[in-house]
């Protein structure tokens, strides 16, 4: 009788941001996702409220609140964290926004402790900023664009190290917190 039996199945496998390397050539890929308590924090009192409207009303009404309330948070709290960090082959992207990086003069990574600073008295009108409350560190990219009001960008980062690293190997000039070159 013939042997049947199929040969072992190999799976390629594609190294992705998590692994060092990314397909699509970024040095630096981040997700700045919410944390967990988060969505039990959002998902426990819209269950709450939608019981006791349920418990309330006959018919259509009792389910409606868990059609409409439920995905309506989830949907929030998931656009709220799938801001994305990336550096690649020149470019900066965060979120939506794009950045050429021969146009940033210089950055820095701004510390936990310097954070309510940055974005309180000493933040520029003028300035991009994009904040997660619940990303303790944050990266200050200067510009030097005659062409850009925007004098510099403040966006969040859980780690500054790697997006300092990724800007300097991009070209960046990065500095300590002293100003001098790191």
């Amino acid at each position: 009788m013939a042997d049947l039996s199929l040969p072992p199945l190999t799976v390629p496998t594609v190294p992705g941001p998590r692994d060092g390397a990314d397909p699509a050539g970024a040095q630096h890929d981040e997700r700045l996702s919410v944390p967990a308590w988060w969505w039990v924090a959002g998902l426990g009192p819209t269950l709450i409220l939608a019981a006791e409207v349920h418990m309330g009303s006959p018919g259509v009404q009792a389910w409606l609140p868990y059609v409409v309330l439920v995905p309506l948070v989830v949907w929030l709290i998931a656009r709220y964290g799938r801001m994305r960090v990336q550096v690649t082959e020149g470019e900066l992207r965060v979120g939506q926004a794009h950045l050429p990086l021969d146009v940033v003069a210089r950055a820095a990574a701004v510390p936990a402790s310097a954070k309510r600073a940055a974005l309180g008295r000493q933040l520029d009108p003028s300035a991009f900023v994009q904040h997660r409350s619940f990303v303790p560190t944050m990266v200050l990219l200067v510009l030097d664009d005659p062409d850009d009001p925007t004098p510099y960008w403040l966006l969040s980062t859980r780690h500054p190290q790697r997006l300092l690293g990724a800007l300097r190997a991009g070209g960046v000039t990065v500095v300590d917190g002293a100003g001098s070159p790191a």
